[in-house]
């Protein structure tokens, strides 16, 4: 069973599927893994360097992806290409399959068996294999230490001869992974921070990581089987956007991560609390590809309003591409440890197991996932 690892293609992206490391773990384990030449370049790994750990460097990407029975990657592939895969071969990938319909029908017509890497399930089992919570963990640090370098701002408080800074006052809204990343970094760099999340079970999680939790009352909120925050009612988003405005109106950064799965993120910030702000701040909205959370945030870029610099840059864990590519390399190492039969040398494709269950989207010719079923 070969597996092979192409060389990422999506404008500007650095990170890589897998390093050296997991794949010395994999052959090791009988695996053959066959890799596109220059694959680690864009974080300077050598294809000597994959070759001394057990990989085949194919120069041919092509004949790499048409000879492949497994296809590990990152970024989800283009439609075209699927016609380059065996039918019947399986594709493990970030997908976006809510919104990638074209792809999705692309897969299933194509005969091919495909995971997405964001339906890995929520479960203690699974958590090794999360890609979205160890990307969302990196890109938390990031939008703080994207904020603190636009910030005209010192972000600790410093009591010097010359007189005392007061600490930068930075607003967090939502405190899931990334959001908890982002407080316990701005904390870190002695930044005062607040936080609010609309789940009720957040709040502790907040204190513990050296946020203040923020309480707006806004009736009652739930959580999903996987601890993402259900979706709010329209008057909901209104009672929450009032109680932010004062604290925003106050704040030198605001970073927002609030994101629906599967739908467009919920505009929090709008124009009129942008407005409130005071000229030099800096707001970060990590969910501008999902639609934005910032009323006037653009996607790859950073716009002024009033003096205040609204950051809408995407990809925030590729500017730590080392350490993001390091996490989802063990993603998927994990993911393919789990269901590696050392004896047969295959990947079992388990359709009983509740973590292929959770993340298979399409296989046999059709769409298995019931999360998408009757969305394709």
């Amino acid at each position: 069973m070969k597996f092979a690892i192409p060389r990422e293609t999506h404008p500007g992206e650095k990170r890589v599927a897998m390093i050296p490391g997991d794949v010395k773990k994999l052959t090791a384990k009988g695996v053959e893994i066959h890799i596109e030449a220059g694959l680690g370049e864009t974080i300077k790994v050598t294809d000597a360097l994959y070759e001394e750990a057990g990989a085949k460097v194919a120069s041919d990407r092509n004949a790499l992806l048409s000879d492949a029975d497994v296809v590990l990657r990152l970024r989800k592939p283009a439609v075209d290409e699927l016609s380059e895969l065996k039918k019947g071969c399986l594709h493990v990938s970030y997908l976006d399959p809510f919104n990638e319909k074209e792809l999705l029908e692309a897969f299933r017509a194509a005969d091919i068996s495909a995971i997405s890497m964001e339906l890995i399930p929520r479960t203690t089992r699974a958590q090794k294999m999360d890609a979205l919570s160890s990307q969302a963990n990196l890109a938390g640090y990031v939008t703080v230490v994207l904020a603190a370098d636009r910030l005209d701002k010192a972000l600790p408080m410093m009591m010097t001869p010359a007189g005392t800074l007061s600490p930068a006052r930075v607003f967090i809204i939502g405190a899931g992974v990334a959001g908890l990343q982002a407080i316990a970094t701005a904390k870190r760099l002695g930044a005062r921070v607040e936080a609010f999340d609309v789940r009720p079970e957040a709040a502790e999680q907040i204190e513990s990581v050296g946020g203040k939790a923020v309480k707006i009352d806004i009736g009652v909120t739930e959580s999903t089987k996987d601890g993402y925050a259900k979706q709010l009612t329209p008057e909901q988003l209104e009672m929450q956007r009032k109680g932010m405005a004062k604290i925003c109106s106050n704040a030198d950064i605001v970073i927002t991560t609030a994101q629906v799965f599967g739908r467009k993120a919920p505009v929090i910030v709008t124009a009129d609390m942008v407005e409130g702000m005071t000229p030099g701040s800096v707001i970060v909205d990590m969910a501008v590809e999902g639609g934005g959370n910032v009323e006037g945030s653009k996607v790859d870029e950073e716009v002024d309003v009033g003096g205040v610099n609204i950051i809408g840059l995407g990809n925030l864990p590729g500017r730590v591409a080392v350490h993001a590519s390091q996490m989802y390399s063990a993603n998927l190492y994990n993911l393919v440890d789990e269901f590696w039969d050392e004896e047969a040398k295959t990947f079992n494709l388990n359709l009983e197991d509740e973590i292929i269950q959770g993340c298979l989207v399409t296989h046999g010719g059709e769409v298995v996932n019931e999360k998408l079923k009757g969305t394709e």
